[in-house]
């Protein structure tokens, strides 16, 4: 059975998302002493508006977005259309991987453990490393605890921190347009994971958007070694698992630790592209697909709450609304508490009318 594409999924849902809230319904609380973060072309680093996708658009501009989200694809071009064979290869040996780490031979509570431990080591340092901190720079934190926190995100395989933060910064100005590399415009399956297994223009434009992180070493490192951080996890676990005589042994621990947390870890952060572009509800009028989905929230630590995210793209806080639980969020205000997160940026729901402040 075929996947729905978007456009059946919002027929569904009820059709039509313009009488909703404008940003009269939201106020940004910021640091009096915000300073300037690098982003890339055409966006802003404040929240002021509502109808934006990396842009402040006029509104023929937004109309002319809406236009691009709900107009036909076209067939994808032909050098675009024959599969990447290393990232294919890789995909397929790793949840090949991760089905073997669940054959009872390899069960353990050790396992349990340590694919607990890495699961919300490798998710927290997606979504509060590489996307809230280093992607929107929504709040400042101390250079040895960002570069912690990027080389968490880093163990998820999701490529190096710049490419990463690029191809992430390139969504939101393009945010499901034709040229937004996982455009849900073109249905379920391309949003979730078919998109990154063909070439995508966007990688071309990487550079563009981030030229903050191309003068560091650190992340040019990371964004070509990245992989061999799988190396060392790997020997120690083995050598763990083979000294302490754990069932399933070293290869055991591997396995959960290693393709089964991947693809765990992969496919909750493909939801974010694809279930958050298709099912949930709708804070703000936002000119894209994006929506709240609760179960996505859940599972990728605040993320789900994606139409907000939309809507405020700098905001350390993902869910504003009382029922809108953000694990993420609930880890930077304990790095505030710790003087370890300043300058944080947090849009919040209100009731109509309020005015948009800061402080």
């Amino acid at each position: 059975m075929g996947l729905p594409d978007v456009g059946q999924a919002r027929r569904w849902r009820g059709g039509g998302c313009h009488n909703l809230p404008t940003t009269a319904r939201v106020h940004l609380v910021a640091a009096s002493d915000t300073a300037k973060a690098p982003y890339p072309p055409g966006t802003s680093p404040s929240l002021p508006k509502l109808h934006t996708v990396g842009v402040h658009a006029s509104d023929h501009q937004e109309e002319a977005i809406r236009n691009a989200v709900h107009a036909r694809r076209a067939p994808l071009p032909p050098k675009q259309r024959p599969y990447k064979l290393g990232t294919t290869g890789f995909m397929l040996v790793m949840h090949v991987g991760a089905v073997a780490a669940l054959l009872p031979r390899f069960w353990s509570w050790q396992a349990v453990v340590v694919m607990a431990l890495l699961y919300w080591t490798t998710v927290l340092g997606v979504t509060l490393g590489l996307h809230r901190l280093l992607a929107h720079r929504s709040f400042v934190a101390p250079k040895w605890l960002e570069r912690t926190l990027v080389l968490m995100g880093s163990l998820a395989c999701q490529s190096g921190p710049i490419e990463w933060v690029g191809l992430h910064r390139h969504h939101h100005k393009y945010s499901d347009q034709p040229n937004d590399h996982h455009d849900a415009g073109r249905g379920l399956w391309w949003s979730h994971s078919d998109w990154m297994l063909h070439e995508i223009p966007a990688v071309l434009q990487v550079e563009r958007f981030t030229g903050d992180l191309q003068r560091d070493p650190y992340y040019r490192w990371l964004d070509r070694w990245f992989l061999l951080l799988q190396l060392p996890l790997g020997a120690a676990l083995w050598w763990y698992g083979e000294r302490a005589g754990v069932h399933g042994g070293g290869l055991g621990l591997v396995l959960w630790a290693i393709p089964l947390r991947l693809v765990v870890v992969y496919h909750v952060t493909w939801l974010v592209n694809s279930a958050t572009h298709a099912f949930g509800y709708r804070n703000f009028d936002s000119p894209d697909l994006s929506r709240n989905c609760w179960w996505v929230a859940i599972l990728s630590f605040g993320e789900g709450w994606h139409n907000n995210h939309h809507a405020h793209p700098s905001s350390a806080r993902h869910g504003l609304r009382w029922f809108e639980f953000d694990i993420t969020w609930q880890h930077i205000r304990l790095l505030q508490w710790l003087g370890l997160a300043r300058r944080v940026r947090v849009a919040r729901y209100g009731p109509a009318g309020s005015a948009a402040t800061s402080s």
